[in-house]
């Protein structure tokens, strides 16, 4: 049995020797010291054998098979050298050779205008502030003066995470946990993104909101109208005239819808203003007393005051985009056209 072993040790030796690729060499280790190899098959044959010649044998074997693993790794050293010296000889790069072009990336236009928007509020004494994903019920209906059996809850399609979390419809919570962990006077602003059901031509599912407020004594329309026409003429152009309409919320009294003259059309009347010459950009109002008391700050002592808007909406305006879903399509065309 001892000569078999060596017979097939030697025969593996010259194969292994003989090989002239790699590959080749790989092929005879299978054939050898594979699982169905040579070795593989003598093995077998141990049960032929007497308890005493065993040991011998199984010793033998693995003699054999550590004599072939070394020739194996000094044949695949030597013939891989051999072929990246081959590759190298027939392959030439030219070093000297300009490479690639490399794209610029640009800013994405949401990013654009809420930067620049951030920036302006920031002027004023705005600090950012930023809050989860997923909220609570309670703040983002609850705590906003907005009960569960309030119709208001209508106005937004909620995304519900369970029985008691939302995805977040408004960045309004963002206010609420500011107002329970710091104490008057508070100026922040909470940019974000946020989730409702609705998709089409000039809605989606998913998208930014800046939204502001300003806790203080004596805070009132005044300081609202004044910063909103601020910010308008900052983003839209030293001309751009600011307008609010009387309307409803239900975590500010009184509410007010803004819009902002029309910078397509100087207020003539064009396809972007449905020919009015005003826009409509977001939703303001002093915050309502029954929401500071619901986060621990005196209406009696401290007023406060509150406006959002979509960025995406800012953005159609800003770049006279005329498809709100071409801002998360990722098309480099589309994408190429905005400043760095």
């Amino acid at each position: 049995m001892s000569i078999k072993i060596q017979e097939i040790q030697d025969q593996a030796l010259k194969k292994f020797d003989s090989a002239k690729t790699s590959k080749e060499l790989y092929d005879f280790k299978v054939e050898f010291l594979g699982k169905s190899g040579a070795f593989t098959e003598i093995m077998k044959s141990m049960k032929d054998l007497s308890s005493d010649e065993r040991p011998l044998f199984g010793k033998k074997v693995n003699e054999a098979k550590v004599v072939l693993e070394d020739a194996y790794i000094r044949k695949e050293r030597d013939l891989k050298t051999k072929e990246i010296n081959e590759k190298l000889a027939s392959e030439w790069l030219d070093l000297t050779l300009p490479g690639p072009v490399q794209d610029k990336s640009t800013q994405h236009p949401i990013s654009l205008v809420l930067n620049e928007t951030v920036n302006i509020l920031s002027r004023l004494g705005y600090s950012v502030r930023l809050g989860p994903l997923i909220e609570k019920d309670f703040y983002n209906f609850e705590a906003l003066n907005i009960p569960k059996d309030h119709p208001a809850r209508e106005m937004q399609d909620t995304f519900y995470v369970g029985e008691n979390h939302v995805l977040r419809t408004h960045t309004s919570p963002i206010q609420i946990h500011t107002m329970e962990r710091e104490k008057p006077p508070i100026r922040i602003i909470g940019p974000g993104a946020v989730f409702r059901v609705d998709s089409d031509v000039s809605h989606a599912p998913m998208f930014h909101q800046i939204e502001a407020l300003y806790v203080d004594r004596k805070v009132s329309m005044a300081d609202l109208k004044g910063t909103i026409a601020f910010m308008n003429r900052e983003l839209f152009g030293s001309d751009t005239k600011t307008r609010f309409r009387p309307s409803f919320f239900p975590f500010t009294e009184p509410s007010a819808e803004f819009d902002c003259s029309c910078p397509f059309c100087s207020m003539k009347g064009c396809r972007m203003c449905g020919h009015s010459g005003w826009i409509e950009l977001g939703g303001s109002g002093l915050v309502h007393p029954h929401v500071l008391k619901l986060s621990g700050i005196d209406p009696m002592e401290w007023q406060g005051l509150a406006f959002g808007f979509g960025i995406e909406r800012m953005s159609v305006i800003k770049f006279g985009v005329d498809d709100i879903r071409l801002f998360c399509e990722n098309d480099r065309r589309f994408l190429d056209q905005f400043p760095s």
